[in-house]
């Protein structure tokens, strides 16, 4: 993918990701120009329209029919770079106090609006950029656009909501600075980017918070949110001419600034230096890190491919896992406008010779370096490209992201104006490229080191005897004149989605829905399965390896040749029970053919299992003594009876002894096409999905009944406490839980829903996030789920917190869950929650991976396939005294299991 397009690095491993990688930053310099005439005609593209306002806003719209949804995204040029000194956490400071009022709009006001609008808004921080993000249907666009009016208008930041926004914002310092990746992250930026604005993130610190006043805050305000240092990109289905002119009505008035002098860079070489940093992952990771140009440079786009060549499953880094020597390869570019990082990394299993490993990765760059990379892979890079540039059109709040990053970080016209920069790159320029920036000699290495954890350690304090909390209460707010519509409007959203639903012959059950924003064509696959009711008795741990050994090609292709398969197409396809392909509408035939083969006919080879072998088993058994595991360990053992098939546990000695055999049953026994669901999704008629779809899966088998795939009924579970230590956290993450009899089709399932969504489902306005994190500032975030299956369920909060904070966080989820079974939800709160659930229907067939995986979701749990319309309307039939009295008879506040993970709690 083009670099803009990856929010996040990351370092992948076989069985774990470590996130390393802060999302993609560049600074972009702000150059003011004489206003361009408000309204310019629509680009060669006519589904964008463009224009910069008098006062120096730039707006591009583009018009994506996919939903009736649309997605905003302001961006202002500004982020950590442009900083105060010893205050690195100022921009992120902002980013949180413009969710706690601005004039004409209070804290309260935001939260509630938020939520009716369906809760799904964010806002991040980079070097050069921070941005504010609602996605909502599109009748509610307005309501979206007046809020960032208002707040690049101004903002309160008084220094009573400072003081409680700081304790929210310290809980999120503390758990990124309980992630080993993120502190790998740090280490490499203070390295390489040594006594420059790049040397720190924009996380910030404790002490700089601290430091930190409300009128401070207000002051950066007044520097940087500005008209002509911001950029608004809107992206849905909307009519651009009208848009653009609710936008100069609600933006035009508000003044341009002058705008402060940009932060200097000095780079200085970079001096070579080795770390290691604990970590509680189960396997090691190696990263050689180096500093490359950044966006601005010419050779730019050059980088880019060769870092898709450098990452292909194709290339020698890869092939390091296949050989059985690693778990995982990765190589990674993330830019920046001066410079940017770009890293090898590997993750091996415990007893592995990390160094020798190390070394092999050195050499295969240096090979790079010195004789360049094979011209097929550029060719086969640039191909990922252009489906790239299709597949980023199946999603509206994607399209906007991408939009904003090109524009806003890239400096560039459009997404596509990337793509047409790297179709002109040559196997000459990557090869110049990787002569001059792949240098070995002034890299940065570091290592992450597995430490494990000790044993976890229980506690006879019942979870429901703690001291009585004053609670928040979430009261009714008077809404602006132009929200209050949005309130009063509980209809049920009419559906676009009109799927054509078959069964073939042999079982396997088709859905088709055809869209045509992309020339893409998109199939998502979910073979019915658990392995906890399917592994044979002593057979633990064999899906694991079932699904390391997809990896390998089919009986007809081996892993190199299936793969040049697929670059030849420029297809992406993963196998195994649950499966995918997303390929140009042209190859939709071909890609299939290949996706077929590789599910029917998936090679196994033994060759690859004697390799793979022993690093998965060591890998499960270092991952069955980590904190994570550990505490899901504990949760599922208090949980559930010690004959529950949810206790089964893979461990090294049960895969080492694994055989090919097993494998060939396991997969015998899972891949059938009768418990098989495929959906296709593109731009592809549902005749052509089925003619294509039978012609490669029709004559698939299957061969006796049905394997047994439901969990049996559990007795309700007792209170319990349990710590698991895990020195790498500064803060505890913590985990309320207790098993549920409801199952996703009872009847009571709608009314515990929707009063989860009164406690954890929108942010600011829920009870718990009005409790926990606005008024008393003990969490970052604190959410709760339901999880209703086929047989039975769980009911879950989550929240992370400093350790003497955690019994008190857990007394307030108590009290909150008592108060919902003691009293009605009053009928503002209720009908508030309503209106988010109702206006979540479109937001869930704004991408098409969300409509694929919905589908899946109900096929899953025999459901029918217009369920969230059907939802919609039991949720605005629900009353109050129905969710009363469901959470009275389902939810047991005195018999959560508490399981922490991190420091000994208080």
């Amino acid at each position: 993918m083009s670099a803009f397009e990856r929010t996040r690095a990351l370092i992948a491993a076989a069985l774990v990701i470590v996130a390393v990688g802060n999302p993609a930053e560049a600074r972009h310099r702000h150059h003011h120009r004489a206003a361009a005439p408000a309204a310019v005609a629509p680009s060669g593209d006519l589904a964008v329209l463009r224009a910069r306002l008098p006062n120096g806003l730039r707006v591009i719209i583009v018009r994506n029919t996919l939903a009736p949804v649309v997605a905003t995204s302001v961006n202002y040029l500004v982020g950590s770079d442009d900083t105060p000194a010893g205050f690195p956490g100022s921009a992120h400071a902002l980013e949180h106090m413009m969710f706690r009022g601005s004039p004409g709009l209070s804290a309260d006001q935001l939260a509630n609006i938020g939520a009716l609008m369906g809760g799904d808004f964010n806002a991040n921080t980079r070097g050069s950029l921070t941005q504010y993000l609602y996605t909502v249907p599109a009748e509610d666009v307005d309501v979206a656009l007046n809020i960032e009016a208002l707040r690049m208008k101004g903002l309160d930041s008084t220094e009573a909501e400072w003081a409680k926004e700081r304790g929210a914002i310290e809980q999120e310092v503390a758990q990124d600075q309980s992630a080993p990746g993120y502190k790998l992250y740090e280490r490499l930026r203070s390295e390489l980017f040594a006594g420059t604005p790049y040397e720190h993130d924009a996380l910030g610190t404790r002490p700089s918070f601290e430091k930190t006043s409300g009128a401070d805050l207000k002051a950066f305000h007044a520097k940087w949110y500005a008209p002509n240092n911001a950029i608004l990109v809107l992206v849905g289905n909307v009519d651009p001419k009208a848009t653009l002119a609710k936008i100069k009505t609600l933006f035009g008035a508000i003044p341009s600034r002058a705008l402060p002098a940009r932060a200097k860079f000095a780079f200085k070489p970079v001096k070579p230096a080795i770390f290691t940093i604990d970590s509680d992952y189960p396997n090691y990771t190696r990263v050689i890190a180096m500093r490359f140009p950044g966006l601005k440079s010419k050779d730019f786009p050059a980088l880019e491919v060769l870092a898709d060549v450098l990452s292909s499953r194709r290339f020698e880094l890869y092939g390091l896992v296949a050989a059985g020597k690693a778990l995982g390869t990765e190589f990674s570019l993330e830019p920046q406008e001066k410079a940017s990082i770009a890293y090898a990394a590997v993750s091996y299993a415990p007893g592995a010779d990390g160094n020798a490993l190390e070394a092999r990765v050195r050499e295969i760059l240096e090979k790079v370096a010195r004789d360049g990379v094979p011209a097929d892979l550029v060719e086969a890079a640039k191909l990922q490209e252009r489906r790239s540039s299709e597949l980023q059109k199946n999603s509206i709040a994607d399209l906007a992201s991408v939009w904003s990053d090109a524009v806003a970080l890239y400096g560039l016209k459009s997404p596509d104006e990337d793509l047409k920069r790297i179709e002109k790159v040559t196997v000459e320029d990557v090869n110049r490229v990787a002569r001059e920036y792949l240098k070995l000699d002034a890299s940065i290495s570091g290592l992450l080191l597995p430490k494990g954890s000790g044993k976890p350690v229980a506690s006879s304090t019942p979870t429901g005897g703690m001291e009585t909390i004053n609670l928040g209460e979430a009261k009714p707010v008077p809404l602006p004149d132009w929200a209050n519509a949005a309130m009063n409007r509980l209809d049920v959203p009419e559906t676009t989605l009109a799927p054509v639903d078959t069964v073939l012959p042999n079982g396997l059950r088709l859905i088709v829905q055809p869209t045509k924003v992309s020339d893409t064509v998109n199939v998502y696959g979910h073979i019915r399965n658990r392995a906890e009711t399917q592994m044979p008795p002593g057979k633990d741990g064999v899906n694991i390896l079932l699904g390391s050994l997809f990896n390998f090609g089919t009986e007809k292709l081996d892993r190199l040749a299936f793969e040049k398969e697929l670059d030849a197409i420029g297809a992406q396809e993963r196998g195994g029970a649950d499966f995918s392909l997303h390929v140009l509408a042209q190859d939709f035939d071909r890609g299939v053919e290949l996706l077929a083969q590789h599910q029917l006919q998936p090679a196994l080879p033994q060759e690859a299992l004697t390799a793979i072998l022993p690093q998965i088993a060591q890998s499960v058994e270092s991952r069955n003594h980590t904190p994570g595991y550990l505490a899901q360990r504990a949760m599922v053992e208090a949980l559930f009876a010690p004959d529950d098939p949810s206790r089964r546990e893979a461990t090294g000695a049960t895969v080492i002894g694994l055989k090919r055999a097993d494998v060939l049953a396991y997969y015998k026994t899972v891949f059938r096409p009768d418990m098989t669901t495929i959906v296709v999704i593109g731009n592809v008629t549902p005749e052509k999905a089925k003619e294509v779809i039978a012609k490669h899966f029709g004559a698939w088998t299957a061969e006796g009944p049905k394997p047994p795939v439901d969990l049996p009924v559990p007795p309700a579970n007792k209170p319990a406490q349990v710590a698991v230590p895990d020195d790498s956290r500064v803060q505890d993450s913590v985990l309320l839980a207790q098993n549920l009899a409801p199952k996703r089709t009872d009847a009571d399932y709608y009314a515990l829903s929707l009063g989860n969504e009164v406690l954890g489902g929108g942010f600011y306005s829920t009870r718990l996030s009005i409790d926990l994190r606005k008024n008393a500032g003990l969490v970052y975030s604190v959410g709760s789920s339901l999880q209703s299956g086929r047989t039975r369920g769980n009911y879950f909060v989550q929240y992370a917190c400093d350790p003497e904070n955690v019994t008190k966080a857990a007394a307030i989820v108590v009290q909150n869950l008592k108060t919902m079974q003691e009293k009605p939800v009053p009928q503002e709160e209720l009908d508030r929650v309503k209106a988010m659930v109702l206006r979540q229907l479109p937001l869930g067939e704004a991408s098409v991976d969300d409509i694929a995986r919905g589908f899946l979701d109900r096929t899953e749990y025999d459901l029918p396939l217009d369920e969230p319309t059907l939802a919609a309307k039991k949720y605005v039939a629900t009353t109050a005294a129905e969710v009363q009295a469901a959470f009275a008879k389902w939810i047991r506040p005195n018999d959560l299991v508490r399981i922490t993970q991190g420091p000994a709690p208080k």
